[in-house]
């Protein structure tokens, strides 16, 4: 194997949490007081997904495929946003390896939800979820995220570039 071709990158995102708007998380809809704020649904892990796969392939971030100023990606899910990212890096050659997350959130626990979004997402990206791994934290009560003003998300992702 030419390991030369092997790429890694890291994504992250945070939103702020709002009042009427669902909570979705890794294409799950969580039942909270607030959701997030965002031009889509404000998925923050399936954006730090993105983002990082993007970046492994040298593809810039999210913002600059599916700006927040182009009103066709107003409310749109972020798992469509993510097949998109799939799609284009399946076109160039690249092979999704390994997805490695964190969410960081006061509130809500995400642990009972942890299934269903690792299954979520191993499936918009066409991958086996033994290689996906979703983990999740608090902030310890400090921060934005701690005062459970905002919800955020880590991920890291590794690439194999066929060539």
């Amino acid at each position: 194997m030419n390991l030369s071709g092997i790429r890694t990158g890291i994504g992250y995102d945070i939103h702020p949490l709002v009042e009427k708007r669902p909570l979705v998380i890794g294409g799950v809809e969580i039942p909270h007081s607030k959701g997030l704020a965002g031009h889509s649904d404000a998925d923050v892990l399936s954006h730090a997904v993105a983002d990082a796969l993007l970046g492994a392939a040298g593809e810039g971030d999210l913002g600059r495929h599916f700006p927040d100023t182009d009103p066709q990606y107003k409310n749109i899910s972020s798992l469509r946003l993510l097949e998109k990212v799939r799609d284009r890096l399946k076109a160039g050659g690249f092979i999704i390896l390994n997805i490695d997350t964190v969410v960081i959130a006061q509130a809500p626990r995400l642990t009972p939800y942890m299934d269903r979004i690792r299954a979520q997402i191993a499936k918009t990206v066409g991958l086996p979820e033994s290689v996906v791994n979703i983990k999740a934290k608090t902030a310890e009560g400090l921060d934005s995220i701690g005062r459970g003003e905002s919800i955020a998300a880590q991920a890291i992702c590794t690439l194999l570039k066929e060539y």
